[in-house]
């Protein structure tokens, strides 16, 4: 892939940080576009659990620790299943951990967006922080900003604003009006032309594979003015 035709493609990212496939598959894609530096990507939040009232219960526990363990085996990455048992009175609403990449998306445009979306899914998963407190939040993607020395200034600030409660339930919104309703999916956006690419976790190779015929495909036709 040549940079003029990347310029002319994007790819679209739709997921929940809090989302266990979606974390296996921030892998993949990562591998996936270390291949593909020059293909520009957007993440879009889904809400997986957006607005969740419930208390997690023991039964609910048992449930995400049994998706773990599939991703876990698929992928290798660590999960911290204690933290998760020991917590109690824990709601999994996941609008908070979903804004805080939209705070992240506003406030750095210029930023590597999927690192700060990794970085919030490690939080959680691997180090067993609650990524529904907005303090850390704030602190794990003021970290994630510094790793690519961009400054968090305003981040605070962003994070609780009106307008980012607005574009993150705007981002629910878009997912819904694409049809997507489960977590992850992959698109591909050539001018005007959305097409769906992958739903549901998918290995770096066939990543790869699928944008590669993707761009191949698109690259033979023009796209229509008007």
């Amino acid at each position: 892939m040549n940079a003029a035709a990347s310029e002319r493609h994007r790819l679209v990212f739709v997921g929940d940080p809090m989302c266990s496939w979606c974390y296996g598959f921030g892998q993949e894609l990562s591998e996936a576009l270390a291949q593909r530096p020059e293909m520009r990507l957007d993440i879009v939040t889904g809400g997986l659990r957006a607005g969740a009232t419930e208390v997690l219960d023991d039964a609910g526990k048992r449930l995400r620790l049994f998706h773990w363990a599939k991703v876990e085996a698929q992928t290798g990455l660590s999960f911290d299943r204690e933290a998760l048992l020991a917590r109690r009175g824990f709601v999994y609403d996941t609008e908070p951990v979903c804004r805080a990449v939209v705070a992240a998306r506003l406030s750095q445009p210029g930023a590597n967006l999927l690192a700060i979306f990794r970085a919030l899914q490690k939080a959680f998963y691997a180090d067993g922080l609650d990524t529904t407190d907005p303090e850390v939040l704030v602190a794990v993607v003021t970290q994630a900003l510094s790793v690519q020395a961009l400054d968090a200034q305003g981040l605070q600030e962003c994070f609780v604003a009106d307008a980012t409660l607005q574009v993150t339930q705007r981002d629910f919104a878009q997912a819904r009006r694409w049809g997507i309703t489960s977590f992850p999916a992959l698109l591909g956006k050539h001018g005007e032309h959305l097409v769906r690419l992958v739903d549901g976790f998918a290995k770096a190779p066939v990543l790869l594979a699928t944008i590669d015929r993707w761009m191949d495909q698109t690259s033979m036709t023009v796209t229509p003015r008007g």
